[in-house]
């Protein structure tokens, strides 16, 4: 996802880190239980009652924030073939151990990158750099979010997570993919989800919770991470500790995505 999302400065942060230039593929996880791990979501960002409510197209009904969507429609074409990696927004509060001093900029757009922005839990940082943002809860700092962008090469403070187009990442909608493969704007659903990490199959709750989301792309990969069957899902926050090995941080091979 250009960060992160992977936008404004986060076209500039868009996926910022790994994968969408806010970046984050899924790896897959060995050891958790689907019951004892709800799927993700994400808070209302701070700013979100400033921020006018998604136009839906005529012809595709308007997503669902944060909640499952439903799509009453039939996708134009089925494409085969789809690895499908996901994305998140870390969490301070659920990483522990050595802490890390992070400097930067205060506001996104600085010209000297300099400045105090706090010190965090050295896994947390990692995790930003990954993902692209990571909501701060301790400190002076505490409810903003640690941003970082590849492209920009620093990191900086923000009031929510932003996609490539400078609004909120909004959790199962949000997606990322090549722009040469699929234009900002396109929505798509994942009709199949094939298989997880060396040809496992995917729990049937969590398949069916990346089902029934409809996405949209909004962020673009960062050079080198994209691809011609690659999209890149928004899943929301980190809901605990180790959220790496939930079910929800997966990859599909060889998924179907239904093209609107």
């Amino acid at each position: 996802m250009d960060n992160g999302r992977r936008r404004g400065l986060r076209a500039v942060a868009a996926m910022a880190a790994g994968c969408a230039v806010l970046a984050g593929c899924g790896i897959p996880s060995e050891a958790s239980s689907v019951a004892s791990v709800p799927p993700p979501v994400a808070p209302p960002p701070p700013v979100a009652s400033t921020l006018p409510a998604p136009t839906p197209s005529p012809t595709t009904p308007a997503p669902t924030i944060g909640a499952r969507a439903t799509v009453t429609t039939t996708p134009k074409k089925l494409s085969k073939g789809w690895r499908v990696t996901v994305y998140y927004t870390a969490v301070e509060s659920f990483h522990d151990g050595p802490r890390k001093r992070v400097k930067g900029c205060l506001v996104s757009g600085c010209q000297e990158p300099e400045q105090d922005l706090g010190s965090y839990p050295e896994s947390f940082v990692k995790a930003v750099q990954t993902e692209g943002a990571g909501r701060i809860t301790s400190g002076p700092h505490a409810g903003k979010y640690l941003a970082w962008s590849r492209r920009v090469g620093h990191f900086w403070l923000d009031d929510i997570a932003r996609d490539a187009v400078n609004k909120p990442l909004r959790p199962w909608v949000t997606a990322a993919a090549d722009r040469t493969v699929l234009e900002r704007g396109s929505r798509f659903v994942i009709a199949e989800c094939g298989t997880g990490h060396a040809g496992r199959p995917i729990p049937a709750e969590v398949c069916e919770r990346f089902r029934q989301a409809y996405w949209e792309v909004v962020d673009v990969f960062a050079p080198g991470y994209g691809g011609e069957h690659h999209a890149d899902v928004y899943i929301g926050e980190e809901t605990g500790p180790d959220f790496t090995r939930s079910p929800f941080y997966t990859t599909l091979d060889g998924a179907v995505l239904g093209l609107y």
